[in-house]
């Protein structure tokens, strides 16, 4: 592996809430919280209101298959109404973790210091095309450093070439056309996911999504998914 291969490869990173901590985020407002299910009972248990839902999924060929099938209908349609909505384009490696925590944390109100790694980022991209802010996650050292920290969680670091068909992507309520909808964010995809109107609120939306769109086409057991809410109160 070359250099410019390495800069251009990330290490895995798992769901890690000291990563927003690290990013600027007050975490004292704004936490992010493990959900340990989907029935409605361990739903319930998640901190409310949620802003955002990160799922970590196994790539699969049939999620492949629907991927190229849902990124052909992305380029056949206008995604005008989607303007407001700040995604990022990856062409980083393993760096879906640290993209999605920023698709997360980048369109919720969130409250994080100007000057800090979420703040620089976000001012610097506000105004840049999904293409743009992809290449200024690659130049930048803003977010490198602590992805590799959390990675790597204070353990052995893995090695940077290691491949994983674990990916992250992200859900959260955009306002379209007057009424709230759940869109994904997903840097592999070829634009963002309008996935529809919010029928009752964004978890349990989210929730059902996951389980028809991705779960049940699965064997595999390795999902996760992690909420952006207010701290929990153990």
């Amino acid at each position: 592996m070359n250099s410019t291969e390495t800069q251009n490869r990330w290490i895995p990173l798992e769901s890690n809430p000291e990563w927003a901590s690290k990013a600027g985020v007050d975490t004292a407002e704004s936490q992010f919280s493990d959900i340990y299910g989907l029935d409605q009972e361990l739903l319930a248990m998640v901190p409310k209101p949620v802003k955002a839902v990160l799922l970590l999924f196994p790539i699969s060929k049939t999620l492949e298959a629907k991927r190229r099938e849902d990124d052909e209908k992305i380029r056949s349609t206008s995604q005008s109404s989607l303007k407001n909505i700040f995604w990022i384009k990856q062409t980083i490696s393993n760096a879906c973790g640290t993209i999605g925590l920023l698709h997360a944390l980048a369109n919720t109100n969130v409250i994080y210091t100007a000057e800090s790694p979420l703040g620089r980022f976000i001012d610097a991209c506000r105004d840049k095309t999904p293409e743009e802010r992809a290449q200024f996650l690659e130049t930048t050292p803003l977010f490198a450093e602590i992805h590799a920290q959390t990675a790597s969680g204070g353990q052995s670091a893995p090695p940077v070439d290691l491949d994983t068909d674990l990916h992250f992507t992200c859900f959260v309520q955009a306002e379209i056309e007057g009424a709230p909808h759940v869109v994904e964010l997903d840097g592999r995809r070829a634009g963002i996911m309008d996935r529809g109107k919010i029928s009752n609120d964004l978890l349990t939306d989210v929730a059902s999504l996951v389980k028809e769109t991705y779960i049940k086409t699965s064997a595999s057991v390795q999902f996760s998914m992690t909420s952006l809410g207010p701290p929990g109160e153990w």
